[in-house]
C-alpha cells in the first residue's frame, strides 16, 4: 500500500519528474552553499572549494532516491532497495565487467602517449579510487535504484532499456554542471570548458548505459555502485596529469568513443534479448 494518502498523489503519478527536480534542487543548492562565501565576495572559486562542492552534491541523488522510494512504493520497496545494495551473488563474469573502465582508460591513454604525445602518459594516483567510492555508493541509490527503475519501459526490451539509460545519462551529465570546471586535472578548463563538457558527456552517457545494462541483467544495485566506483576511480587514478585543457577534452572524447563502440557491440549482440530483471 502506498503511503501518504492523496497528498502524495502527484508524486506517485510523476515520480521521475519529481526525482530529478528534487535531486537537482538538493545537489545544486548544496553546491551553492559551499561556494556562496566566495561568490558573495565576487571571488573566483578556489580549486579546493570546487572539489568540496562535489561531495555536497552527493546528497541529492541519495536522499531523493530513498525518500521517493518510500513515498512512491512504500516500506517494502525501501527494504528491497537496501537489500539490492548487498546483492553480491551475480556470477564472476559480471565482476569482470568492472574492469572495463580502467582497462579502456589505460588503453586509450597509452595509445595516445605513443601515437600523439608523451603528455598523454597515464598517471598512477592510486588513492584516486577513494574519490570513486562515495560517488558510486551514494549516487547509484538514486540514479539506478530509483530513477532507472521508474524510467524503464514496461516491455523491458533491450532497446527500451538502452533508451531509458541514455536519457538518464544525459540528465546525469547535466547534473555535473556546477562542478564541471573542477573535474579532470587540467582545471579550470577556461575557454575550453564546453569542449571538455561535451567529451565528458560522451563518456558518461556511455558508462550510464553500461551501468544500467549490468543492473537490468543482475538486479544488483551493488554491481551498479561498483561500476560507478570503477569508472570514477579509473579517471582519477590514470588520468593524464600533464595535459592541457584541449588535450584533456581530446582523450576524454576518444575514451567516450571507445565506450560507445562497446555499447554498440552490446546492441548488435544482445539487442533482441529481453531483460532478465523484472
Amino acid at each position: 500500500m502506498n503511503p501518504g494518502g492523496e497528498k502524495w498523489t502527484f508524486v506517485r503519478h510523476h515520480p521521475v519528474a519529481v526525482y530529478f527536480l528534487l535531486t537537482f534542487a538538493i545537489s545544486w543548492g548544496a553546491a551553492l552553499c559551499v561556494a556562496a562565501p566566495h561568490l558573495l565576495r565576487g571571488e573566483t572559486l578556489p580549486q579546493l572549494t570546487g572539489i568540496l562542492m562535489f561531495p555536497a552534491m552527493l546528497l541529492g541523488p541519495s536522499l531523493s532516491g530513498i525518500i521517493l522510494t518510500r513515498l512512491v512504493d512504500g516500506r517494502s520497496a525501501l527494504r528491497e532497495l537496501f537489500s539490492r545494495m548487498f546483492q553480491w551473488r551475480v556470477g564472476l563474469p559480471w565482476y569482470l565487467v568492472l574492469l572495463l573502465p580502467p582497462l579502456l582508460v589505460l588503453a586509450v591513454l597509452t595509445c595516445l602517449e605513443h601515437l600523439v604525445s608523451p603528455v598523454f602518459a597515464p598517471n598512477r594516483f592510486w588513492l584516486g579510487v577513494l574519490f570513486g567510492v562515495p560517488a558510486g555508493i551514494l549516487e547509484e541509490i538514486g540514479w539506478t535504484g530509483f530513477a532507472f527503475k521508474q524510467m524503464r519501459n514496461a516491455e523491458k526490451t533491450f532497446g527500451a532499456n538502452v533508451f531509458a539509460a541514455f536519457l538518464l545519462g544525459v540528465l546525469w551529465v547535466t547534473w555535473h554542471l556546477p562542478v564541471i570546471n573542477f573535474l579532470g586535472v587540467a582545471t579550470p578548463h577556461g575557454e575550453h570548458w564546453l569542449s571538455f563538457f561535451a567529451a565528458f558527456g560522451l563518456a558518461m552517457t556511455a558508462i550510464r548505459v553500461v551501468i544500467s545494462w549490468i543492473f537490468w541483467n543482475t538486479g544488483s544495485l551493488l554491481l551498479a555502485q561498483l561500476m560507478h566506483v570503477s569508472s570514477t576511480g579509473a579517471l582519477v587514478i590514470f588520468g593524464a596529469s600533464q595535459v592541457s585543457s584541449v588535450q584533456e577534452a581530446t582523450w576524454y572524447g576518444v575514451y567516450g568513443g571507445v565506450l560507445w563502440a562497446f555499447v554498440g557491440a552490446l546492441i548488435v549482440l544482445r539487442g533482441k534479448d529481453r531483460c532478465r530483471t523484472q
